[in-house]
């Protein structure tokens, strides 16, 4: 090897000490391209309902945010809760700031900040697959369930939530008792725990989270979102 490679081959592998590695990049933050008001309409707005939507009332409240894509009085109140909690500028319009901290939530492998995809997994190994929807569709009802669930957990002063059972699958439901229509097989449903907060303190917090299913059993609590989805149980269910 003559002198002049040499030099050039020991310059490539400083170069490559000191240069920093290419890393596979992270999904990006949900892209807001305009800030979102009341009467505004498409699917950045369904987007904003989703992650809004456990600000569903101050008080236990049998009301929910429909995801329509269309800015209504139910979509600015349930912001206007949220940038309360936030300690932002309380106006119901979604400019930059409340885009950062909705962004803040987000996952980047689309989950949320305080929730995994395997936390709702079936318990029987099946991960989202086998249920009463398809497994496209059960993930994204999960995601909109977990951001429910991070609404829930910082009106429960940011306590962790425990998730007991979320997704199951047609065969494991079936092995743990459950209704062959139970609202964990489409995956809009969870068994919760709150750390330091009774099964009673969660229920009432949960109704004001838009949950149209709740059920306080003794050492945890049921959730779901029945109401909101054409499953086939299309009445509140709160059961003390």
């Amino acid at each position: 090897m003559n002198k002049r490679l040499f030099r050039v081959l020991v310059f490539v592998f400083a170069l490559a000490l000191i240069l920093p590695v290419a890393m596979p990049s992270q999904v990006d933050a949900y892209s807001w391209s305009r800030t979102l008001k009341r009467g505004d309409s498409g699917a950045d707005v369904r987007e904003l309902q989703i992650r809004v939507a456990g600000w569903a009332a101050d008080s236990p409240s049998r009301t929910y945010v429909a995801v329509d894509g269309v800015f209504g009085p139910a979509t600015e109140a349930a912001v206007k809760r949220f940038q309360r909690a936030y300690g932002l500028t309380v106006d119901g319009v979604v400019g930059p700031d409340t885009q950062r901290v909705l962004n803040s939530l987000e996952s980047s492998d689309g989950s949320t900040a305080h929730f995994a995809w395997s936390e709702f997994y079936s318990k029987d190994g099946s991960g989202f697959s086998g249920g009463n929807a398809n497994s496209a569709a059960v993930k994204e009802n999960v995601r909109r369930l977990m951001y429910k669930l991070e609404a829930l957990r910082k009106k429960a002063g940011n306590a962790p939530v425990i998730i007991n059972s979320g997704f199951r699958s047609i065969n494991h439901n079936r092995n743990v008792g459950g209704a062959s229509n139970s609202m964990h097989t489409y995956g809009i449903a969870a068994d919760i725990v709150v750390s330091g907060k009774t099964p009673a303190q969660v229920r009432e917090i949960a109704k004001t989270c838009g949950f149209s299913g709740i059920k306080r059993y003794s050492s945890f609590v049921h959730v779901d979102s029945r109401i909101e989805y054409p499953y086939g149980a299309q009445t509140w269910w709160w059961v003390d």
